[in-house]
């Protein structure tokens, strides 16, 4: 139950991102990211920042809040 949201978030933003044929590798390279790091995002591994939030949500076009709800 403590890494919920992380999940939900990682869940999300694959969602999306696969809404828009973008791949991981790709994704990460246009917010210059490595891929790794946004596999983990995926996996609910990371524990991101607002900025790191919001950069994600503003390249794959929706509100923040639009990652962080089931």
């Amino acid at each position: 139950m403590t890494h919920d949201l992380r999940r939900t978030l990682g869940r999300r933003l694959r969602e999306h991102r696969e809404s828009l044929g973008i791949s991981q590798e790709a994704l990460a390279d246009q917010l210059g990211y490595h891929r790794t790091y946004l596999g983990a995002v995926e996996r609910g591994e990371r524990n991101l920042t607002l900025d790191t939030l919001e950069h994600l949500a503003d390249r794959l076009g929706v509100d923040p809040l639009d990652l962080l709800h089931p």
